[in-house]
């Protein structure tokens, strides 16, 4: 009778052990992402898309793009993500906004009227007066960043 039930335990180990869920998924680093910004952001105005993601047991490394809902993907931020499994789900543990050269805006460095890190902006969007949906409204007797009065 012990030895029957002790099998039975084994086997029962065994099928839960197997059973255990699979998060090394790009959607299941998007719900943790989300998840975790959720606490701080209005997600629910953004479209999200997990752009890449490499997995190395409990730690994830991901890129991932925010633009606002419906609107065009030029106008996307992205970050890059280093997560940590915390049972069945991914917690951010580290956050770096990708920056680069935006065309002919200065990028990074700030150059040409747009502040470090701002995203890109379609071509003649500066010229056409029109920002972007969510965008916060700009004073226009203010000096742009990085030039003089």
């Amino acid at each position: 009778m012990k030895s029957a039930f002790l099998a039975l335990a084994v086997c029962l180990t065994g099928y839960l052990a197997g059973c255990a869920k699979n998060i090394d998924t790009p959607e299941a680093v998007k719900a943790g992402v989300i998840k975790d910004i959720a606490k701080k952001v209005d997600v629910e105005s953004m479209d999200v898309n997990v752009d890449s993601v490499s997995f190395r047991e409990k730690e994830a490394d991901a890129k991932v793009s925010f633009w606002p809902k419906g609107g065009d993907r030029s106008q996307s931020i992205t970050m890059t993500y280093q997560l940590e499994r915390q049972g069945d789900e991914w917690h951010i543990k580290n956050r770096n906004m990708e920056t680069g050269h935006a065309q002919g805006q200065g990028g990074a460095s700030g150059e040409g009227g747009l502040p470090a890190g701002h995203p890109t902006m379609p071509p003649g969007a500066a010229s056409s007066g029109q920002l972007p949906a969510g965008h916060p409204q700009v004073d226009s007797n203010q000096n742009p960043p990085n030039q003089k009065p």
